[in-house]
């Protein structure tokens, strides 16, 4: 039993083993690139080591790909053969049985396992990112924000993991609505950790909440450094650089991002396809031509709709094809919805049922244009989108697709009532989209009011 680079005790080689897997932790809480290499040398130099097999497969699951998961039940399988031929610790077991929750559809028995490697050891920073990440896929704020203030006495600012841990906690803060203190927090894990591209990220999310645009932009802005070397998250980023640019009307900006950052890669990663179908919605809701840029998207999402690993992932891919007409694929992707809803036997198939089915026939009544339809569904899902995960920021494109719905089918009060929560969860801070929702809906009243003139 050696001790990794966080002081926790770990049944990993000394030498070459120990030093890889100190780097893929480091990696992977500033969700570096780098992290799935430094994790194959250390599994290169210790066969055995049945952690580094246990974290390979829940690195698998959290990429949300339906092909994956028989990757990561092999590293189950062979985190479990490792562990059966050599003595490893409780703390090891307890990660190996939270991949097997994950493998199973059931990310919630893998938060037993993470907390209770966290009741023993509150400076397991692994654990805590861990846990993090699958709160953020349940869409567990309040459950992300108390196991971070559980745990924040046992670190001190010389620690190594304390950066990126109050980069998390920027971010807990942020969805929960503390803003100010998630901005402070967030801003000082940045100098303690200047690679941390997730307390960076909680700062703009936190200009986004309060409508400082301009703010975020003039915050991003220089530290590009902060995340061009992470994985897939650094488009995300642009994502956020561009949705300041929407904000500010400033739509040509946002789409030379789309094209040169946001879509640098034509990846079919479920988050980079929820980056930009999220974009070019806004920039349609806006009455921007977005040109044949959902051809691309609808191609990648079309060969998806067999997943059915986060419902998240499936409202995206969804997004895309509603955005290209694609009406067979549509139909393919619903019914698989409808199987996996019906089932309901596993955490992220319940997630499928609620708010899966709703928010999936409001988008395809959207592209119908059937808007009575799609409000009726999408105000439905609206009070329960939490649970299909992610952030704020990123379900307000379903937010906005409700209100704009309503608004066009006439339904002006209760888009005016949705529109208000909207503004009340951002702290009264208005937004261009509130601003320009608030000055329709006062049109529809105007032009309702006017009597109609009978025909000569």
């Amino acid at each position: 039993m050696t001790h990794d680079v966080f002081g926790q005790p770990t049944t990993v080689k000394p030498g070459p083993a120990l030093d890889a897997w100190n780097k893929t932790q480091l990696a992977f809480l500033a969700h570096g690139a780098a992290t799935p290499g430094f994790l194959g040398e250390a599994l290169e130099a210790d066969p055995d080591f049945a952690l580094a097999h246990a974290i390979k497969g829940m690195f698998y699951t959290l990429l949300g790909r339906r092909e994956l998961i028989q990757t990561a039940e092999e590293a189950l399988v062979a985190a479990r053969t490792a562990a059966s031929g050599t003595s490893i610790s409780v703390r090891e077991q307890h990660f190996i049985d939270a991949l097997d929750g994950w493998v199973s559809g059931n990310p919630r028995r893998a938060l037993e396992h993470f907390s209770a490697i966290i009741d023993q050891a509150s400076d397991d920073i692994l654990a805590v990112k861990l846990d993090h990440a699958t709160r953020f896929v349940l869409g567990d704020n309040v459950g992300m924000r108390a196991v971070l203030e559980k745990v924040m006495p046992a670190y001190k600012p010389s620690d190594r993991g304390y950066g990126y841990l109050l980069g998390c906690y920027a971010f807990a803060l942020e969805e929960t609505g503390e803003y100010n203190r998630a901005k402070f927090a967030g801003r000082e894990g940045v100098l303690i950790a200047p690679d941390d591209a997730w307390g960076l990220h909680a700062v703009a999310h936190v200009h986004d909440m309060t409508a400082d645009a301009a703010g975020g932009i003039e915050w991003l802005t220089g530290r590009e450094h902060a995340w061009s070397h992470c994985n897939n998250f650094r488009y995300h980023v642009w994502w956020h650089k561009a949705l300041m640019h929407l904000d500010l009307g400033q739509h040509a900006v946002a789409l030379e991002l789309y094209d040169s950052e946001i879509r640098q890669d034509k990846t079919d990663d479920y988050r980079d396809i929820s980056n930009a179908t999220s974009l070019l919605s806004r920039l349609e809701l806006n009455g921007v031509k977005v040109g044949d840029r959902w051809e691309e998207l609808a191609d990648l999402s079309a060969k998806r709709t067999e997943d059915g690993c986060l419902i998240f992932a499936d409202l995206h891919y969804l997004l895309a094809l509603v955005g290209d007409n694609r009406q067979e694929d549509i139909k393919t992707l619903l019914g698989r919805l409808h199987r996996d809803a019906k089932s309901c036997c596993n955490d992220m198939q319940k997630a499928m049922s609620n708010p899966g089915l709703s928010a999936a026939a409001g988008l395809e009544a959207f592209g119908e244009a059937d808007y009575e339809k799609a409000f009726t569904n999408l105000s439905s899902a609206n009070a329960n989108m939490q649970l299909a995960g992610g952030s704020h920021a990123q379900r307000d494109v379903f937010e906005r697709l409700t209100i704009d719905c309503g608004i066009r089918a006439g339904y002006l009060d209760e888009a005016e009532a949705i529109l208000a929560n909207r503004l009340s969860s951002r702290g009264g801070n208005e937004d261009g989209y509130t601003a320009a929702r608030r000055a329709l809906i006062a049109d529809g009243r105007a032009a309702a009011a006017v009597p109609s003139r009978e025909l000569a």
